[in-house]
């Protein structure tokens, strides 16, 4: 059965949390692709960005409703997620709009393994590490490959 290492791209382009929006979206057009392991200065994985990623930066922001009482202000809805909403919103940096728990497999997952993986988190881009090095990258289009 195929593996991870069998249907990887091997040449990965990868950003850092201090990657501009305006780096990030040249990179997604220029290699038509749809998400970017996010590495540490150690090429360590540290997260993932994606189109879906720099999307939801210019969606509307919801405002939450509060009350007032007895001069306090107080969030009906969650005050931490509204104020990751406006960081989003306002970053300009991959650091501001980047998913940190990236999902990761090894260079032996079996391609039914990955496509369960993408199907069940909902993800279309798995770095692929070994050793905790990063080696690979799988996207969507390369899992179809190694299908057909």
């Amino acid at each position: 059965m195929l593996t991870a290492e069998d249907i990887m791209s091997k040449t990965v382009i990868t950003v850092e949390k201090d990657t501009s929006i305006s780096e990030l979206s040249e990179l997604f057009i220029e290699y038509n692709i749809n998400g970017l392991p996010v590495v540490d200065d150690e090429e360590k994985v540290i997260g993932i960005v994606t189109q879906g990623n720099l999307i939801e930066q210019n969606k509307n922001l919801h405002i939450p409703t509060v009350i007032t009482l007895f001069d306090a202000v107080l969030f009906l809805e969650s005050e931490k997620k509204f104020e990751k909403d406006v960081k989003k919103l306002t970053g300009n940096k991959v650091e501001d709009i980047y998913s940190p728990d990236a999902v990761t497999v090894s260079a032996n997952t079996e391609i039914g393994e990955i496509a369960t993986i993408m199907a069940e988190k909902d993800v279309h881009t798995l770095p692929v590490v070994d050793n905790g090095k990063l080696v690979g990258v799988i996207g969507k289009l390369d899992l179809i490959r190694g299908m057909a």
